[in-house]
């Protein structure tokens, strides 16, 4: 039996707050307050749209923010199943900026479009926003000793962050996003790798073709709200990423 039958979930289309958010509170609610325990199977997502009137993306998204926070997590051939509430995802927040400090590289920046644009499906998908809504596009070019490093891409949601762009080119976004009171936790993050268009072998000063690394990051802050979706390309011969991996007991 799915056990979220069991619990009072709702939603009200009348207010504010996203569908999706609405249903992951409840749900991580449930789960604080030990009602769905750790190795609890969620049921399935089907279902639980039709029995509360809401799309399958909008019941997705919300099981996502959570799967984010380390509350549940998906396994191949079992479902969606409840972890231990305490649990944290092992990924550390940090921007380039800080680790290019850090590592006495002297960043620098150089804030190519800063602007409102309309959401695309991708854009609003990420910040969980309405398709063509307004959202701040912010592009920006980041040096070291003089070189182009990387390209960086950002979209966050309307009225977030007053984005200055001299500030922008005197410090870093998540900088910025901290001394606004914002609270970042965790972040939904995809590494690849591509050649180099033409536009972006300029930018980086490579040669057409020339392989790039690829980022995208949607970041989440305490409440579990999307406050950035960013798509970067970097410089391999100038950058590269370092995880640490964990076994999950």
């Amino acid at each position: 039996m799915d056990p979220t039958v069991q619990l009072e979930l709702s939603v009200d289309r009348g207010s504010p707050v996203p569908l999706y958010f609405q249903l992951s509170q409840q749900l991580e609610s449930a789960i604080e307050r030990g009602v769905l325990t750790p190795g609890t199977l969620l049921g399935n997502e089907i279902e639980l749209a039709a029995r509360l009137g809401l799309s399958r993306p909008t019941v997705r998204q919300a099981i996502q923010s959570l799967v984010d926070k380390g509350l549940l997590v998906r396994r191949r051939g079992v479902g969606t199943q409840v972890v231990h509430s305490q649990v944290k995802r092992p990924l550390e927040l940090s921007s380039l900026y800080d680790d290019l400090e850090a590592a006495g590289q002297r960043p620098a920046t150089k804030v190519l479009v800063n602007t409102v644009v309309a959401a695309s499906a991708e854009v609003a998908a990420a910040l969980g926003v309405a398709e063509d809504s307004e959202v701040h596009r912010i592009e920006r070019l980041r040096l070291t000793h003089g070189e182009p490093m990387a390209y960086l891409c950002n979209y966050l949601p309307p009225g977030l962050l007053d984005l200055d762009t001299g500030q922008l080119e005197a410090t870093g976004l998540y900088r910025l996003m901290r001394a606004a009171g914002i609270t970042l936790h965790s972040a939904r993050q995809t590494i690849g790798a591509r050649a180099a268009t033409a536009d972006e072998a300029e930018r980086l000063g490579e040669r057409t073709g020339a392989p790039l690394l690829t980022m995208q990051r949607v970041t989440f802050d305490d409440t579990g709200r999307a406050v950035e979706f960013g798509t970067h390309t970097y410089r391999p011969s100038r950058y590269s990423f370092e995880f640490q991996l964990l076994v999950r007991s």
